[in-house]
This record gives structure tokens, C-alpha cells and sequence, in this order.
């Protein structure tokens, strides 16, 4: 039986052919995948040709390219935040520095000449030095206490300046928020101090206010106990005056015990008999002993009233 030998030569071809065909397998792999590119969403992209931009603009997505010759740069279009602070000096002369944050973006239909004529750093090339300029610009035209106070309104003035200028380069600002001022110690402390003053003036028109209001219930009040004791006047007629007598007279009765005073001297009093029993003409006084000489002066008077009272009616009646 004849033994056939293996070919040296016819082994190596063969094993050749395995490796250039593995390696054209490779090769086919590396530029299929190298003919395609995704743009991320929130991005468009922009074909790049041995290093020129074209201006295709390229919606998120697979997108095909040739391998090895053209490469897909990205440009971010979403809503981006600048933060930057500002040294700058009111109108007033105060030294202040101010924390501003602007949100803006670029225009997808102007990405290729914002990236054609700026570059991929736009950001602290053109949005970050025209905020500080701006902010300047603004704070200088108001004084201190008015950047506290109208915030709203000094945001809105940098607002629409930096959107003015930042349209130039295809940018759109979306808002901008102005997150601190910060004055110098010295201006604080005066701030604090005109605040305090502001205060003890307010007390002090409240007080002066609540004095005049006291015043015037006073005032008020005094007014009504005087009426009321005008009125009161009015109410007091000559019947009620002889009510009055008879009321005294009778206190005196009650309190005479029917003993004469064992030591003679000093006033009696008089009670009127015929005012006591209804009966009409002269007063006539009895002296009541045991009564002090106050009790004695009332009802002197009571009868002397009641004299009198008896006479206006007699006069009256003819």
C-alpha cells in the first residue's frame, strides 16, 4: 500500500488563505461600523469632511458616513446654565458683586454657523464675558438700595439686553436669574441701621397716633357726661323737687325716738304738720327733739322749699 505525504508547500497556502480571509472579515467589520454614526437625542449633528463642517443639519439618530474620511460632530441644542459672577459698582459708588445664572440654547437652525464661525466653546467665549458686561452696564444705573428692591426690574433690563446681544451668534436665552447681590460690611451695616430707624419712626407715629385717639374718646366722653347731665337738668321739675322734701321729712320723722333733749340749746327741728297731713296753707314747723343740728338744717330747708312750692301753686291757682 502506498503512503500519500502531506504537501508542505499546499499547507501554507491554505493557511494564508485563512488568515487574509480573517483579516478581510475584520477589515469589513471595522468599516461597517466606522460607516455609521448616532447622534444622541438632544443633540444635531454636522457632517465633518477632512476637517470642514458641512452644513447638513443631522436630527438625532443612525445616520451613515463614509469611513475613515467624514466624522459627525454634536451640538447640544437643550436648555444650558451659564453661572457667572460679577464685580461691579452701583450709581452710588457701592462696590457690588453679583451671582447671575442665565439659561439659554442654540438654535438647531443656526448650529452650523455658530460652530463654523465660534467653535464648540461658545460658551466662555461669547455667553460668559457678554453676561458680565451687561450686568455692569445695568448695575451702574441704579443705586444700591434700589438693586434690592427692584430685583424683578434690574433682571429684566439684563434680560432683554443679553438677549439682544447674544442673538447675534444664534443663541436664545430662555431666562435669567439674578441668585445674590452682595454689598460691602460697611453698606450693610448702614442699611441695617437705616431699617432700625425706620422702625422706632413707625413706633413712634403709631404711639402719636394712639395718643391722639385716646384724646379724642376723651374728648368724646367728656362730651357725653355733659349732655347727659344737661339732660338730666331738664328732668328735674318743681313736683319732683317737692317729692324730695317730703322724702327728707319723713327721713327726720324716723329718726326722732319722741324724747325731748335732756339739755336744752341748740337747733330743734321743724317738720311741717300740714305738708305731713296733705293739708294745704301756711307751713307750720314742729320742732323735732333728738335730731342732730345737720338733720335740723334739712329739713329747715326741705320746709322752707315746700313753703315756697305751696305758694308758686297757690299763686298759680287764682
Amino acid at each position: 500500500m502506498q503512503v500519500v505525504e502531506p504537501n508542505p508547500r499546499k499547507a501554507r497556502v491554505n493557511i494564508r488563505a485563512y488568515i487574509w480571509f480573517a483579516v478581510l472579515i475584520v477589515v469589513g467589520l471595522i468599516v461597517a461600523f466606522n460607516g455609521f454614526a448616532t447622534v444622541q437625542y438632544g443633540n444635531v449633528g454636522l457632517y465633518k469632511t477632512f476637517g470642514k463642517l458641512n452644513d447638513n443639519i443631522l436630527s438625532p439618530g443612525i445616520h451613515m458616513k463614509i469611513p475613515f474620511v467624514q466624522s459627525i460632530i454634536q451640538v447640544n441644542v437643550q436648555v444650558t446654565k451659564a453661572e457667572t459672577d460679577t464685580s461691579a459698582s452701583s450709581k452710588d459708588l457701592q462696590p457690588v458683586s453679583t451671582h447671575v445664572a442665565v439659561n439659554y440654547s442654540v438654535d438647531k437652525a443656526a448650529a452650523y454657523k455658530l460652530m463654523n464661525n465660534v467653535g464648540g466653546s461658545f460658551d466662555s467665549v461669547i455667553v460668559n464675558p457678554a453676561i458680565q458686561e451687561i450686568v455692569k452696564e445695568v448695575t451702574a444705573r441704579y443705586p444700591a438700595e434700589d438693586l434690592i428692591a427692584k430685583r424683578d426690574i434690574v433682571a429684566g433690563e439684563v434680560r432683554e439686553h443679553l438677549t439682544t446681544r447674544l442673538a447675534k451668534y444664534n443663541l436664545i436665552v430662555a431666562d435669567i436669574n439674578i441668585v445674590n447681590f452682595k454689598f460691602s460690611d460697611a453698606f450693610n451695616q448702614s442699611i441695617e441701621a437705616k431699617q432700625v430707624a425706620q422702625q422706632q419712626a413707625l413706633k413712634a407715629e403709631n404711639d402719636l397716633k394712639r395718643v391722639q385717639i385716646e384724646a379724642k374718646q376723651k374728648v368724646a366722653q367728656a362730651q357725653a357726661d355733659a349732655e347727659s347731665l344737661k339732660l338730666k337738668k331738664q328732668e328735674v321739675t318743681p313736683e319732683l323737687i317737692q317729692l324730695k322734701q317730703i322724702e327728707v321729712q319723713e327721713m327726720a320723722v324716723d329718726k326722732w325716738d319722741g324724747r325731748l333733749p335732756s339739755v336744752t340749746g341748740g337747733a330743734t327741728p321743724f317738720i311741717d304738720v300740714n305738708s305731713l297731713a296733705g293739708g294745704s296753707g301756711s307751713s307750720r314747723a314742729v320742732s323735732v327733739p333728738g335730731t342732730s343740728s345737720e338733720d335740723q338744717s334739712a329739713a329747715d330747708d326741705a320746709a322752707a322749699a315746700t313753703a315756697d312750692g305751696s305758694n308758686s301753686s297757690n299763686s298759680s291757682s287764682k
